[in-house]
């Protein structure tokens, strides 16, 4: 009885997973799952987050950072600074040096 139930829960999960994914991506999927859990798998398999791909991004926002002249110059720091923290969670440590050279390349001429 409760593997009747399960069986039933599962085919209604896949069923609402297939048709909620669109549709371009459901030839991704192999159609070997039989599960819930491995459909789940699956799909992480193929929407894997690239690390370094994130990391490229995260950099280069913070190196192309320019203050604007509008707004707290604290708050426009402390955005550099968040920045940074990320790349470090994605284990690229920036020196504390670099980062405050990055922040002073990044004011306008009338900060020196």
């Amino acid at each position: 009885m409760e593997m009747k139930r399960w069986e039933r829960s599962n085919r209604m999960c896949m069923m609402i997973m297939k048709k909620a994914i669109p549709e371009i991506f459901r030839g991704t999927i192999s159609n070997k799952v039989k599960t819930a859990k491995e459909f789940m798998a699956e799909i992480e398999k193929v929407f894997v987050k690239s690390e370094k791909a994130e990391i490229g991004t995260l950099l280069t926002r913070l190196i192309l950072m320019r203050y604007q002249g509008k707004g707290n110059i604290m708050e426009y720091i402390m955005k550099m600074s968040d920045l940074a923290s990320k790349l470090k969670a994605l284990k690229l440590d920036l020196s504390e040096d670099l980062l405050v050279h990055l922040v002073l390349i990044s004011l306008p001429p009338h900060f020196s």
